[in-house]
């Protein structure tokens, strides 16, 4: 019976009666080129691309060949563009790591039959296997969907597309977290200072704010909200009827005729201020919004020529007139 080459490593399966003769054709001289090949198949290999175009690898019969390493380096001459690899025989199931190092800049696609392949950009190793259906055989990347669970350590990444989830980035070494503008040109970048005496965390509002020209402040605790420019009070605001204040807002009141009601800002914040100015004839109500002023939970009015200027303290004085 004659010996066959069926196997995913093309090891010559001596049949019944076979190496029987002398070397190289006995029995032992065939075992040692198949423990050789198998062995080889555990290590580095070199297949090159001796011209500009597509090519087919085949893996010899019973023989030593690069092609059966488990991690396989192409090589070339200048190639001009993506060259299509194609693995035969296409019965072959087996796993490859392949390092694209050709000549070029260019990609490589690696094919068995006519099922999916993968492409391996320039100077990139890809883990992939050849699933060995014949005609139709396909080439599966191997690690497309890895799951690393544990620590796992990363000199440098690039991420092309996706996202990340997780708890916690950490950005050593005064490193930037550099965000690229839409061509990737450039990039706007955050980093620490060179020294921190002590760690702190800045939490961000829960909204993009209520007003043009608003900026973040901090509560000194780290928190931080939104805050209209301008120091501490806005510009004056001429009212004649009702109005609900925000902080740092200074209002000019004048009707004739009518009262109304300016009401004080809700969930005031300690050292908010308001300032409220009646130059009409009538009267204006300021509205305390569920605070005290000056520690009493009553409203109070404004004649015409007066004005009040209040600071919020806290829960139990309120508003304070100054």
């Amino acid at each position: 019976m004659a010996s066959t080459y069926t196997n995913d490593l093309r090891l010559e399966l001596i049949g019944v009666g076979e190496g029987a003769g002398s070397a190289p054709n006995d029995w032992g001289s065939k075992t040692n080129v198949n423990l050789t090949s198998i062995a080889s198949a555990f290590g580095p290999g070199v297949e090159n691309l001796s011209s500009d175009s597509n090519a087919t690898l085949t893996l010899a019969d019973g023989v030593s060949d690069d092609l059966r390493a488990i991690y396989l380096k192409i090589t070339s001459v200048s190639l001009t563009a993506t060259r299509t690899i194609t693995i035969a025989p296409n019965d072959i199931a087996k796993l490859w790591i392949i390092e694209n190092a050709t000549t070029g800049s260019q990609s490589i696609t690696i094919k068995q039959g006519s099922g999916a392949t993968v492409t391996i950009p320039n100077s990139s190793v890809k883990a992939i296997y050849t699933d060995g259906a014949g005609a139709g055989a396909a080439v599966v990347d191997a690690l497309v969907d890895l799951d690393l669970t544990g620590t796992t350590t990363i000199a440098q990444a690039t991420i092309n597309s996706g996202s990340f989830s997780g708890t916690q980035v950490d950005i050593t070494g005064q490193g930037d977290l550099r965000l690229q503008d839409a061509s990737g040109g450039q990039y706007a970048a955050i980093q620490a200072p060179a020294t921190i005496a002590s760690s702190y965390t800045l939490t961000l509002p829960v909204n993009d704010g209520s007003a043009s020209g608003e900026f973040l402040s901090t509560d000194g605790s780290g928190v931080l909200s939104w805050a209209a420019a301008g120091g501490a009070y806005s510009a004056f605001l001429l009212k004649d009827a009702d109005f609900t204040a925000s902080a740092a807002d200074q209002l000019l009141c004048k009707h004739n005729s009518t009262p109304f009601t300016i009401t004080l800002p809700a969930s005031p914040t300690a050292m908010d201020t308001v300032v409220i100015c009646n130059a009409g004839a009538a009267t204006v109500t300021v509205g305390r919004n569920s605070s005290n002023i000056n520690s009493t939970a009553s409203d109070f009015t404004l004649v015409q020529g007066t004005s009040t200027q209040l600071v919020y303290v806290d829960g139990t004085i309120g508003w304070f007139e100054i």
